[in-house]
């Protein structure tokens, strides 16, 4: 058997919400990989995730930080 965790982030252009999901075959994956804020952005961290990049990324985001200098932070830790 494959073990395989799916996660979908997305921003509709036009309203600018944001949508999170997660599959896994993994229980209560949802408790480590999914995080959102309103007016700020949404990641997920998957494979062996790390809770504190949720909050981490969040608030790099908030800190005016590219979602792509948010991966590049993560790559060096």
């Amino acid at each position: 058997m494959r073990v395989a965790t799916f996660s979908l982030v997305a921003r509709d252009p036009g309203t600018g919400d944001l949508g999170l999901a997660v599959a896994s075959k993994f229980l209560a994956v949802g408790a480590v990989v999914p995080f959102a804020e309103a007016g700020v952005g949404a990641l997920a961290t998957q494979s062996y995730a790390n809770p504190r990049f949720g909050p981490q990324g969040l608030a790099l985001l908030r800190q005016g930080a590219s979602p792509q200098g948010v991966l590049e932070a993560f790559r060096r830790t």
